[in-house]
Protein backbone atom coordinates (compact mmCIF):
# COMPACT_ATOMS: atom_id res chain seq x y z
CA UNK A 1 0.00 0.00 0.00
CA UNK A 2 1.44 3.39 -0.65
CA UNK A 3 2.56 5.84 2.31
CA UNK A 4 -0.26 8.20 2.17
CA UNK A 5 0.42 12.33 2.49
CA UNK A 6 -1.90 15.43 3.85
CA UNK A 7 -0.52 18.59 2.01
CA UNK A 8 -1.50 21.70 3.19
CA UNK A 9 -0.59 24.48 0.88
CA UNK A 10 -1.92 28.21 0.13
CA UNK A 11 -0.11 28.61 -2.43
CA UNK A 12 -1.89 26.79 -5.26
CA UNK A 13 1.35 26.48 -7.95
CA UNK A 14 3.64 25.23 -5.01
CA UNK A 15 0.69 22.93 -4.05
CA UNK A 16 -0.14 21.75 -7.65
CA UNK A 17 3.58 20.81 -8.35
CA UNK A 18 4.12 19.32 -4.72
CA UNK A 19 1.20 17.27 -5.11
CA UNK A 20 2.10 15.81 -8.57
CA UNK A 21 6.27 15.16 -7.37
CA UNK A 22 5.02 14.01 -4.41
CA UNK A 23 2.36 10.96 -6.87
CA UNK A 24 5.03 10.53 -9.11
CA UNK A 25 7.05 9.41 -6.18
CA UNK A 26 4.58 6.92 -5.50
CA UNK A 27 2.82 8.51 -2.64
CA UNK A 28 -1.26 8.83 -2.29
CA UNK A 29 -1.62 12.80 -1.64
CA UNK A 30 -4.59 14.61 -0.30
CA UNK A 31 -3.83 18.48 -0.80
CA UNK A 32 -6.07 21.05 0.78
CA UNK A 33 -5.02 24.95 0.75
CA UNK A 34 -5.58 25.86 4.07
CA UNK A 35 -5.66 24.56 7.79
CA UNK A 36 -9.65 24.14 8.51
CA UNK A 37 -9.26 22.06 5.11
CA UNK A 38 -6.39 19.95 6.90
CA UNK A 39 -7.80 19.39 10.02
CA UNK A 40 -11.15 17.91 8.65
CA UNK A 41 -8.87 15.52 6.73
CA UNK A 42 -6.31 14.80 8.95
CA UNK A 43 -9.75 14.12 11.70
CA UNK A 44 -11.44 12.02 8.42
CA UNK A 45 -8.88 9.97 6.85
CA UNK A 46 -5.77 10.09 8.98
CA UNK A 47 -2.66 10.04 6.67
CA UNK A 48 0.65 8.52 6.89
CA UNK A 49 2.36 11.80 7.11
CA UNK A 50 1.60 15.75 7.04
CA UNK A 51 3.43 18.35 4.79
CA UNK A 52 2.23 21.41 6.59
CA UNK A 53 2.80 25.45 5.06
CA UNK A 54 3.36 27.44 8.15
CA UNK A 55 1.66 30.55 6.37
CA UNK A 56 -1.55 30.11 5.73
CA UNK A 57 -4.84 31.81 6.06
CA UNK A 58 -7.20 31.26 8.63
CA UNK A 59 -5.73 28.38 10.66
CA UNK A 60 -2.17 28.31 9.74
CA UNK A 61 0.17 25.36 9.68
CA UNK A 62 1.64 25.90 13.54
CA UNK A 63 -2.16 26.03 14.70
CA UNK A 64 -2.95 22.57 12.63
CA UNK A 65 0.08 21.10 13.85
CA UNK A 66 -0.88 22.31 18.42
CA UNK A 67 -4.37 21.31 17.47
CA UNK A 68 -3.18 17.97 16.63
CA UNK A 69 -0.86 17.29 19.30
CA UNK A 70 -3.45 18.18 21.85
CA UNK A 71 -5.73 15.83 20.89
CA UNK A 72 -2.84 12.82 20.79
CA UNK A 73 -2.08 12.77 17.67
CA UNK A 74 1.47 11.40 16.69
CA UNK A 75 1.59 11.54 12.90
CA UNK A 76 4.65 12.93 11.92
CA UNK A 77 4.34 16.44 10.50
CA UNK A 78 6.81 18.29 7.99
CA UNK A 79 6.68 21.85 8.23
CA UNK A 80 7.19 24.35 4.79
CA UNK A 81 8.62 27.71 5.83
CA UNK A 82 9.97 30.70 4.18
CA UNK A 83 10.92 31.96 7.57
CA UNK A 84 14.07 31.75 7.99
CA UNK A 85 15.05 32.64 11.63
CA UNK A 86 16.54 30.04 14.25
CA UNK A 87 13.21 31.71 16.17
CA UNK A 88 10.88 31.24 13.42
CA UNK A 89 11.96 27.19 13.07
CA UNK A 90 12.02 26.61 17.28
CA UNK A 91 8.61 28.05 17.28
CA UNK A 92 7.40 25.28 14.40
CA UNK A 93 9.45 22.40 16.66
CA UNK A 94 7.62 23.88 19.99
CA UNK A 95 4.02 23.10 18.17
CA UNK A 96 5.26 19.74 17.55
CA UNK A 97 6.56 19.57 13.87
CA UNK A 98 8.96 16.90 13.66
CA UNK A 99 11.03 18.28 10.98
CA UNK A 100 11.07 21.33 8.59
CA UNK A 101 11.85 22.76 5.05
CA UNK A 102 12.36 26.11 3.91
CA UNK A 103 11.56 27.79 1.14
CA UNK A 104 12.62 27.49 -1.92
CA UNK A 105 13.29 24.14 -1.17
CA UNK A 106 13.97 21.25 -3.65
CA UNK A 107 12.18 18.47 -3.89
CA UNK A 108 14.60 16.19 -3.64
CA UNK A 109 15.08 17.18 0.09
CA UNK A 110 11.32 16.98 0.88
CA UNK A 111 11.25 13.53 -0.16
CA UNK A 112 14.39 12.51 1.98
CA UNK A 113 12.94 14.39 4.57
CA UNK A 114 9.56 12.13 4.87
CA UNK A 115 11.20 8.82 3.91
CA UNK A 116 13.06 9.34 7.14
CA UNK A 117 9.83 10.86 9.31
CA UNK A 118 8.25 7.51 7.57
CA UNK A 119 10.79 5.45 8.57
CA UNK A 120 10.87 5.91 11.99
CA UNK A 121 7.38 5.15 12.30
CA UNK A 122 7.45 2.19 10.52
CA UNK A 123 7.99 -1.84 11.59
CA UNK A 124 10.55 -3.62 10.80
CA UNK A 125 10.55 -4.86 7.35
CA UNK A 126 7.88 -2.59 5.85
CA UNK A 127 9.28 -0.12 3.30
CA UNK A 128 9.00 3.34 4.16
CA UNK A 129 9.57 4.82 0.95
CA UNK A 130 7.09 6.11 -1.67
CA UNK A 131 8.65 5.04 -4.71
CA UNK A 132 9.54 1.53 -3.00
CA UNK A 133 12.38 1.84 -1.71
CA UNK A 134 14.01 -0.79 0.56
CA UNK A 135 12.91 0.99 3.51
CA UNK A 136 15.68 0.02 5.59
CA UNK A 137 15.05 0.84 9.12
CA UNK A 138 17.91 2.31 10.73
CA UNK A 139 15.91 2.14 14.27
CA UNK A 140 17.48 2.55 17.56
CA UNK A 141 14.28 0.50 19.61
CA UNK A 142 15.47 -2.21 21.55
CA UNK A 143 15.47 -5.98 20.05
CA UNK A 144 15.55 -6.99 23.61
CA UNK A 145 12.46 -5.76 26.16
CA UNK A 146 14.83 -3.06 27.43
CA UNK A 147 12.31 -0.29 28.91
CA UNK A 148 14.58 2.15 30.26
CA UNK A 149 17.64 3.65 29.76
CA UNK A 150 19.79 6.41 32.00
CA UNK A 151 22.61 8.58 31.49
CA UNK A 152 24.00 11.81 33.06
CA UNK A 153 21.07 12.55 35.59
CA UNK A 154 18.63 11.57 32.47
CA UNK A 155 16.02 9.10 32.54
CA UNK A 156 13.72 7.16 29.21
CA UNK A 157 10.93 5.35 29.65
CA UNK A 158 11.43 3.99 25.72
CA UNK A 159 7.95 1.94 25.90
CA UNK A 160 5.99 4.95 27.12
CA UNK A 161 8.36 7.60 25.62
CA UNK A 162 8.78 9.78 28.72
CA UNK A 163 11.96 11.33 29.92
CA UNK A 164 13.58 12.84 32.74
CA UNK A 165 15.91 14.90 34.41
CA UNK A 166 16.11 14.27 38.12
CA UNK A 167 12.36 14.51 39.21
CA UNK A 168 11.04 16.86 36.48
CA UNK A 169 9.52 15.50 33.63
CA UNK A 170 10.17 16.77 29.90
CA UNK A 171 7.80 17.27 26.98
CA UNK A 172 9.81 16.64 23.68
CA UNK A 173 8.45 16.07 20.25
CA UNK A 174 9.30 12.33 18.44
CA UNK A 175 12.59 14.01 17.11
CA UNK A 176 13.68 15.46 20.09
CA UNK A 177 13.08 12.22 22.09
CA UNK A 178 15.06 10.28 19.05
CA UNK A 179 18.10 12.90 19.13
CA UNK A 180 18.27 12.42 23.20
CA UNK A 181 18.01 8.65 22.89
CA UNK A 182 21.00 8.48 20.78
CA UNK A 183 22.86 10.49 22.86
CA UNK A 184 22.07 9.06 26.34
CA UNK A 185 22.71 5.70 24.38
CA UNK A 186 26.53 7.02 23.63
CA UNK A 187 26.73 9.52 26.76
CA UNK A 188 30.46 10.35 27.00
CA UNK A 189 31.22 9.80 23.48
CA UNK A 190 31.70 12.32 20.74
CA UNK A 191 28.97 11.94 17.64
CA UNK A 192 29.97 13.39 14.53
CA UNK A 193 27.56 15.62 12.72
CA UNK A 194 27.25 12.82 9.96
CA UNK A 195 26.38 10.14 12.46
CA UNK A 196 23.82 11.68 14.06
CA UNK A 197 22.35 13.27 10.62
CA UNK A 198 22.37 9.36 9.40
CA UNK A 199 20.78 7.54 12.95
CA UNK A 200 17.95 10.57 13.51
CA UNK A 201 16.97 11.35 10.17
CA UNK A 202 18.65 8.81 7.87
CA UNK A 203 20.40 11.51 5.23
CA UNK A 204 23.20 14.12 5.89
CA UNK A 205 21.71 17.22 4.82
CA UNK A 206 25.31 18.96 4.21
CA UNK A 207 27.59 21.50 6.28
CA UNK A 208 25.38 24.31 5.46
CA UNK A 209 21.85 22.42 7.00
CA UNK A 210 21.06 24.03 10.99
CA UNK A 211 18.86 21.41 11.10
CA UNK A 212 20.75 20.12 14.00
CA UNK A 213 21.59 23.01 15.64
CA UNK A 214 18.00 24.12 15.80
CA UNK A 215 17.06 20.44 17.51
CA UNK A 216 20.12 20.64 19.55
CA UNK A 217 19.66 23.86 21.07
CA UNK A 218 15.91 23.37 21.56
CA UNK A 219 16.60 20.09 23.23
CA UNK A 220 18.94 21.84 25.38
CA UNK A 221 16.11 24.53 26.74
CA UNK A 222 14.50 21.70 27.88
CA UNK A 223 16.96 20.39 29.84
CA UNK A 224 18.80 23.03 31.12
CA UNK A 225 18.03 23.82 35.22
CA UNK A 226 19.32 26.95 36.55
CA UNK A 227 22.36 26.20 39.04
CA UNK A 228 22.78 22.68 37.13
CA UNK A 229 25.45 21.70 34.36
CA UNK A 230 24.78 21.65 30.94
CA UNK A 231 24.71 18.19 29.86
CA UNK A 232 24.75 18.48 26.11
CA UNK A 233 28.07 19.95 25.04
CA UNK A 234 29.11 20.78 21.57
CA UNK A 235 32.28 19.61 20.02
CA UNK A 236 33.47 22.57 17.85
CA UNK A 237 33.99 21.22 14.11
CA UNK A 238 32.85 17.85 15.40
CA UNK A 239 29.46 16.85 17.17
CA UNK A 240 28.06 16.58 19.84
CA UNK A 241 28.58 14.80 23.45
CA UNK A 242 26.09 14.16 26.50
CA UNK A 243 28.05 14.65 29.22
CA UNK A 244 27.42 15.56 33.42
CA UNK A 245 30.58 17.67 34.08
Amino acid sequence: MPQTVLLAEDDRAIRHALERALTLEGYEVTAVADGVEALAQAHKNPPDVLVLDVMMPGIDGLQVCRVLRAEGDRTPILMLTALVETADRVAGLDAGADDYVVKPFDVEEVFARLRALLRRTSPVGVNAGGNGDSGEVATKEPQAPERQIEAAGIRMDLQARRVWRGKRELELTRTEFELLELLVRNAGIVLDHSTIYDRIWGYDFGPGSKNLAVYVGYLRRKLDEPDAPQLIHTVRGVGYVLRED
